[in-house]
């Protein structure tokens, strides 16, 4: 069943503030993954030293 009384223009009116939130927050997240996977998760580079591994024994 539908609504008897639809009137577009009225409705795209009152959703364009959460549509506008729900993209900003696809966005976001999209920058988020991103840099996630771009930055942090990436291996280290041939020349760089990882702090883990530059433990040295001393006896």
């Amino acid at each position: 069943m539908s609504a008897p009384n639809t009137n577009l223009e009225k409705q795209e009116k009152r959703h364009a503030g959460p549509l506008i939130g729900i993209t900003a927050c696809i966005v976001f997240a999209a920058i988020i993954i991103t840099a996630y996977f771009g930055f942090i998760a990436a291996p280290a580079e041939d020349g760089a030293v990882d702090a883990g591994a530059a433990v040295t024994a001393t006896d």
